[in-house]
């Protein structure tokens, strides 16, 4: 759900009046949800559990006493309970109290709560909407009801020329559109959906517009997803624009199913349908970047398509048989067929425990090419796994070691080449660890 959405709903909560229909309206919902964003800001809330703790009383009470009419009274129960109609208030009910819970239709008392309800969660992306302070501040504006709609727009932007939050989300909403259209292999218009956009934005040009893809490829990169690999990844990007897209990601969910599930398919390799002449870039990314976790913990919850993509071994297989095919090619280009028949297959003929796939031959040294292949269906840029084994190989065996990174491989795969220590390219951060039952 988008940020305007939100908004929606949270400039028009279901509230008690006093005297009936079109009478004042209790500001108790109000008032426990600008504690929550209190609480999130002053990072007392850290993850999208709310407990009704002290704390969380305590600061409703001060936005209660500001807000409250004489005949209002303190209860920030009710309002903890009466936001699941919302939509986006949830709870998380203690161990056998569903039944009983099931039963209830309002909060007699604050021992309602602490006897059903182990905490209360936020739909994801409203969540992160109330972790960034720009967007926290406009839905503040929105519950408190006393700015009129462009005035809160103001309060989204960082600057005076740079994209609002709103700019932002109408971006990554149309990246996210081709992205899944490239991902399951549909054509689609670049330069359709720039000029479609232009009606969404404030005067901006498409080349701003072309940028902007590019800023959001580099922020997908660095999460570990994928990209559209037409849009080379420019780095320096607008913090508020990385903010946009995690909330795009937590709210998103079916889209990142789709990316998952196109990561896992089987790969059709058609060697006949190779221009071996142009499979090699010498064009090396400039820096590979490392994957950044996230910030918060949705991510863990989300499908993960870098993880798909590695144990996908339709795509490896398929990806081996690719660099196979290319070497046979390189060693009869340069007048070595005698080579080029004793290329061996390791990992299929021996299994994975030496540390690279193909055993190939350098023509220049006359001496023997220890090739790692790693192969993806997203652009040149996209992050891969590496084991300690094959890491452990490129250095022992750096003179003879390359690895060969196959990119674009489901749409017109092509190949660069890191040669040596693989880290002297590229930056590695541990994501697994050795589990044992030895003494510390």
């Amino acid at each position: 759900m988008s940020l305007q959405e939100y908004e929606h709903k949270l400039s028009r909560l279901r509230m008690n009046t006093r005297g009936g229909d079109g009478g004042e309206k209790s500001p108790h919902k109000v008032a426990l949800l600008l504690a929550v964003m209190d609480l999130i800001e002053q990072q007392h809330i850290q993850r999208n559990q709310i407990y009704f703790d002290q704390t969380l009383r305590a600061t409703f009470t001060k936005h209660f006493e500001r807000l409250a009419n004489p005949n209002d009274r303190n209860n920030p129960h009710l309002p903890f309970f009466h936001l699941r109609s919302s939509g986006f208030w949830h709870f998380k009910l203690k161990p056998g109290k569903q039944d009983a819970f099931a039963q209830l239709s309002t909060a007699s008392g604050p021992g309602v709560i602490d006897q059903h309800i182990a905490y209360a969660t936020l739909d994801d992306e409203l969540f992160e909407y109330m972790s960034y302070q720009m967007t926290r501040e406009y839905l503040k504006s929105a519950l408190m009801q006393n700015l009129a709609p462009e005035a809160r727009r103001e309060l989204l932007q960082a600057g005076k020329d740079a994209w609002d939050w709103l700019e932002c989300e109408a971006i990554v909403q149309d990246y996210f559109a081709m992205l899944e259209q490239e991902i399951i292999g549909n054509k689609y218009n670049k330069a359709a959906h720039r000029r479609a956009l232009l009606t969404k934005l404030r005067n901006r040009s498409e080349s701003s517009i072309e940028f902007k893809h590019q800023n959001i490829s580099a922020i997908l990169i660095e999460l570990g997803q994928p990209y559209i690999s037409g849009y080379k990844p420019a780095f320096n990007f607008q913090r508020m624009l990385k903010d946009v897209v995690l909330a795009h990601i937590a709210a998103d969910l079916k889209t990142l199913n789709t990316f998952a599930d196109a990561a896992s398919q089987a790969v059709e390799y058609r060697q006949n349908a190779v221009d071996w002449n142009s499979v090699l870039d010498r064009e090396l990314p400039d820096r590979i970047p490392q994957i950044q976790e996230a910030p918060r913990e949705y991510l863990a919850r989300k499908p993960n398509y870098a993880e798909r993509e590695r144990t996908n071994r339709s795509l490896g297989e398929q990806g081996e048989r690719f660099v196979l095919d290319f070497e046979r090619f390189r060693l009869q280009q340069a007048g070595r067929p005698d080579l080029a028949k004793e290329i061996r297959w390791v990992s299929n003929d021996d299994g994975d425990g030496a540390g690279f796939d193909i055993q190939s031959f350098n023509v220049e040294r006359e001496e023997e090419l220890y090739i790692e292949v790693k192969t993806t269906s997203c652009g040149k840029y996209h992050p891969f796994y590496i084991s300690d084994n094959e890491l452990a190989c490129s250095k022992d065996n750096e003179a003879q070691y390359c690895l060969y990174r196959v990119y674009d491989f489901r749409a017109s795969a092509r190949l660069f080449q890191l040669e040596g220590a693989v880290d002297r390219h590229v930056n590695l951060q541990a994501k697994n660890y050795m589990a044992s039952f030895g003494e510390r």
